[in-house]
């Protein structure tokens, strides 16, 4: 990181050489103005309003102008001759502790970091005299022509330094507080606490700027010439009329998002399985094929089932008829055929034995003629 700053902490009769970095970066997306008619770049020039002439840098100079719009003259090195001792000392003026310091004071933050190998041995004390204090540095310094109020901290193993706005800087806000006759009972506090508890923490490095990612997604498809998309209307927050309703369903709502945000990881539970998140007044049932079929409550009502049950048990005695109607349907052929054949058979034997009867008839009847001719 690019120093923007050397000086040196004054810490009592020991002197900490220390350079000043930036903290923070800005990845907010910036534009540009531009000639609606060609898309020309539009720059701004420095005019003189005396003679409407262009002037340089090198030309311009600084004036303080007066309650009356008279502009008084001052030079560099008029700044120069002005008691300045916090111009390359950070001078701690004291410890507090850290809850001392309202967040409204806390402006830019910086990184302070040893300037060379001797100033290892101070800075390290500093730092590790504020953590084992669990305080805060008070200080002075000089930046950009203007001296400033400091907050020194340990943030890890670095001495962070927050710029501070002076007590004066901070305005009143006695004009912003509500009535004083507005009062909250005690349920609205424990419906409030319950909202606090169910939306729980944060996780502070997961939050991104959703606006700024858009903005780029809006650059990169006009840049490679492609249809943009509707954006999705926000919702608009109405009129609270009932609190204690309000609260009440921001309760239940942030319950349910919870529920899916757990049941959403799928996490298998004993034997394997993953645990299923039922909605409040929405009951699931599964189908022969393994989807889930989702009903309200008023459908698992007891009105209902009756009609479910007799349409299930006239569709089984159907069922169960065709069954027994087939059954008989195909019974009754295979019958008559056993029939047919068995009669078949009894007639084919009584011819057997007709003929048998015959032949030994034929048989007699012939030995007895042969012997009358004998």
């Amino acid at each position: 990181m690019r120093s923007i700053w050397n000086g040196a902490i004054s810490f009592g009769l020991v002197s900490i050489p220390v350079k000043l970095m930036n903290a923070t970066e800005n990845h907010s997306v910036s534009f540009r103005q531009v000639h609606l008619t060609d898309g020309g770049r539009i720059r701004y020039r420095k005019v003189c309003e005396v003679d409407e002439e262009e002037v340089t840098s090198a030309e311009t100079g600084k004036a303080y102008e007066d309650a009356d719009g008279t502009l008084i003259p001052i030079t560099d090195e008029d700044l120069a001759q002005l008691p300045l001792p916090t111009n390359k000392t950070i001078e701690i003026l004291g410890f507090v502790p850290s809850s001392r310091i309202d967040p409204l004071q806390m402006e830019t933050a910086y990184y302070l970091s040893a300037n060379g190998g001797p100033a290892a041995k101070p800075y390290t004390l500093l730092r590790e005299a504020l953590k084992r204090s669990e305080k805060v540095a008070v200080a002075k310094f000089a930046l950009r022509g203007r001296e400033r109020l400091g907050m020194l901290r340990v943030a890890e193993d670095v001495i962070v330094m927050h710029g501070l706005l002076w007590p004066d800087e901070l305005r009143s806000p006695e004009d912003v507080v509500p009535d004083t006759g507005t009062k909250v009972r005690d349920a609205e506090l424990d419906l409030a606490d319950a909202l606090m508890d169910t939306l729980g923490g944060v996780d502070l490095d997961t939050l991104h700027d959703d606006y700024r990612e858009a903005v780029e997604e809006l650059v990169a498809a006009k840049a490679a010439g492609e249809p943009l998309e509707p954006a999705a209307e926000a919702e608009t927050g109405g009129k609270v009329i009932d609190l204690v309703a309000a609260l009440e369903k921001s309760v239940r709502a942030a319950k349910e998002s919870r529920a899916d945000e757990e049941g959403g990881g799928e996490e298998a539970g004993e034997g394997g399985k993953v645990a299923d998140v039922h909605h409040i007044g929405r009951s699931t049932r599964r189908t022969p094929t393994g989807k889930t079929v989702s009903r309200s409550a008023g459908a698992e009502s007891g009105k209902s089932r009756p009609k479910e049950t007799g349409a299930k048990k006239s569709t089984a005695e159907k069922s169960t008829a065709k069954t027994a109607t087939k059954k008989s349907t195909a019974t009754k052929p295979a019958a008559r055929k056993t029939t047919a054949k068995k009669a078949t058979a009894k007639k084919t034997t009584a011819k057997r034995s007709t003929a048998k009867k015959t032949t030994a008839r034929k048989s007699t009847s012939g030995g007895r003629s042969s012997r009358s001719s004998a």
